[in-house]
């Protein structure tokens, strides 16, 4: 999907006209507000996962550590490449650096287990206050509160829902501030969605709930990306001005911005929603046959004992 987004951009003198905004728009930002941060979490983990490799099989951290980077570069591409930039132009642009972000960046990242890395990479004199912090009836409540399947399914919910409200998407896109924090509850709420799906499951959240949890995510979200869609006209004004530059008429703009909320971010949530059913089914089979074969068990042994 990001890759899409960076083809067609990279193809924009097609239909394009020249002019100063597009070309001003066609470059890698490098923010050290977003660059700095990305080095320090690439650094911490980095340094922590050789650190745990002196101890461990490297096996054991390999995947880890590619997914970790993977999201990495995700973010990257959302936050700093031409994404960045032409999404404030094109409504369309700025749906796939929201997509990039929560759907492709916020998964990778949470596979990458990431907090034990950095956990390693502290001083051990940081850890040990950090592992007396955690186990606080205040932390512990909280946490437990906002990564319960229904916590998190409703922040996740709810950054979607108002962010896109006019008001709100406005303000972003007038300010660096505001924008900023846009981007941070999209993917903090993601990678609270994930790490609920992806984590969550070994503990308080079974195959039965994730299906659930993906489907109605997945649900909502093609709701509000039929409602951009099918909207009569465009909801954001910033874009009416900017898409004309790019050979958009603002409702184009607005309606492929919506069909990319809505069929591609459905067809990742879709896939997730089915591996997690195809893999309840395939649990509930094998505790089928476990308890079946527990029974026969128990009736040879009561036969046995019998003669």
């Amino acid at each position: 999907m990001g890759l899409g987004a960076l083809l067609c951009l990279a193809n924009v003198p097609l239909w394009a006209h020249e002019d100063g905004a597009r070309a001003a728009a066609m470059t890698w930002t490098w923010e050290p507000s977003v660059v700095i941060p990305i080095l320090i979490s690439a650094s911490l983990y980095a340094i922590g996962h050789v650190r745990m490799r002196r101890r461990a099989s490297a096996r054991l951290f390999t995947w880890s550590f590619v997914s970790y980077f993977a999201g990495m570069l995700a973010l990257i591409i959302a936050l700093d490449s031409p994404v960045h930039l032409v999404g404030e132009q094109l409504f369309w642009v700025h749906m796939t650096q929201h997509e990039l972000l929560m759907l492709i960046a916020a998964p990778l990242l949470v596979m990458g287990r990431p907090l034990v890395p950095f956990l390693w990479a502290l001083p051990q004199s940081w850890r040990e206050g950090l592992g007396r912090l955690s186990k606080t009836k205040v932390w512990r409540g909280t946490w437990i509160g906002i990564s319960s399947a229904g916590a998190a399914w409703i922040i996740h919910a709810v950054a979607l829902w108002i962010w896109h409200a006019p008001s709100l998407f406005e303000a972003a896109l007038h300010s660096e501030a505001v924008h900023a924090v846009q981007h941070l509850c999209f993917l903090g709420s993601a990678l609270l969605f994930w790490w609920t799906l992806i984590h969550g499951r070994h503990g308080r959240l079974g195959y039965g709930a994730a299906v659930v949890y993906v489907f109605t995510t997945a649900a909502h979200n093609s709701i509000l990306g039929a409602l951009l869609t099918f909207a009569p006209r465009a909801w954001y004004p910033t874009y009416v001005s900017t898409a004309q530059n790019w050979s958009f008429t603002p409702l184009q703009d607005q309606q492929l911005g919506g069909l990319i909320m809505w069929v591609p971010a459905g067809v990742v949530l879709l896939v997730v929603g089915l591996a997690l059913f195809a893999a309840w089914l395939g649990e509930s089979q094998r505790r089928f046959e476990y308890t079946r074969m527990a029974a026969l068990m128990k009736e040879t042994r009561g036969a046995a004992h019998a003669r």
